[in-house]
């Protein structure tokens, strides 16, 4: 089977994120946190790259890291292999720890760097497990917010710089308060399920490091290849599910079954990664607020409402999503 390209070259700036397997636990007591760290540290020294930020959650994490060397992938498969081993002997156990191989996106070297880190100190708080970021031991935060003593190999110089004047750590902190809400938009921002970065910054990258044809059975090529419309798409996942996308669009109360289908096609796009919010929203008569707020709805209830999380997976499915 094909997989999804892997940027790499010397100097990349990557958010790199996995989850568990079936969403199971990868940490599972405090000295799973710190043997995740010293893990991520060894990575660090033995493959020459630098970790920026991180938070490590009981399910899931995410890391902004550069490679200086183009091995990305040969660094992560160590680091995935080697923390499931050590994992699995402490708690007695056996098989896959991680969902799949990791995922990454090539991040420009600018205020997206900023705004990614804010994004990703910020999970503890989204997922409600504390009321402070403060709060939070296993994440870069502290060092960040506060200039706490950190890990020698977190490196922050990259980051903090984009602060003028002595009082860096308060203006960062500033920073994460600020983004409170605008730092939602950043999964808007990915492009292609790929880069996080402006327009230039995309193409260059594409220019330089992306060869080949894209296989077709792959979303993110296919994105890539310019294969699929937005509005294409949404017909033809309407033509699956046997309506239309004009009815969504005739009036403002509709259906419970048609704003479960208007629900399944928005949130199909947004996955996507392809698509902004007003590109979609334009397709539905929706504002961008609105279809952030619609999708998120839709993957709470993907989670939980097994009927509709096997009829969303049929979609996917049948359109070779």
């Amino acid at each position: 089977m094909a997989r999804q390209w892997r940027i790499e070259y010397e100097g990349a700036l990557y958010h790199v994120f996995s989850r568990g397997n079936e969403k199971r636990d990868i940490v599972s007591e405090e000295k799973d946190y710190v043997l995740f760290l010293n893990t991520l540290g060894q990575m660090a020294n033995r493959f020459d790259v630098e970790v920026h930020a991180y938070v490590v959650m009981q399910n899931h994490y995410h890391i902004l890291l550069k490679t200086k060397k183009a091995n990305l992938s040969k660094s992560m498969q160590w680091f995935g292999t080697t923390y499931t081993r050590r994992y699995n002997s402490r708690h007695s156990r056996s098989g896959h720890l991680f969902q799949g191989r990791f995922k990454s996106i090539v991040v420009e070297d600018n205020h997206y760097l900023l705004r990614l880190s804010c994004y990703i100190h910020r999970n503890p708080l989204r997922a409600g497990l504390v009321k402070r970021l403060v709060d939070y031991p296993w994440s870069s935060y502290l060092a960040y917010g506060y200039g706490k003593a950190h890990r020698n190999w977190l490196s922050t110089d990259l980051i903090l710089s984009q602060f003028k004047g002595s009082e860096k750590h308060r203006a960062y902190r500033g920073m994460v308060q600020k983004y409170s809400r605008g730092i939602r938009r950043i999964p808007e921002d990915i492009r292609y399920g790929l880069f996080l970065g402006s327009k230039e910054f995309i193409d260059r990258i594409k220019s330089e490091y992306l060869s080949g044809d894209a296989h077709a059975d792959i979303l993110k090529q296919r994105q890539m290849s310019g294969e699929s419309d937005a509005k294409e798409l949404a017909d033809e996942v309407a033509s699956v599910l046997g309506c239309k996308m004009e009815e969504f669009q005739k009036t403002k109360r509709i259906t419970k079954s048609a704003k479960d289908h208007r629900d399944l096609i928005l949130y199909l796009l947004w996955e996507m990664g392809r698509y902004k919010g007003r590109k979609i929203g334009d397709l539905f008569g929706l504002g961008y607020s609105a279809v952030s707020r619609r999708a998120a709805m839709t993957r709470e209830r993907i989670d939980r409402d097994k009927t509709f999380k096997r009829e969303y997976k049929r979609i996917k499915s049948i359109i070779k999503l």
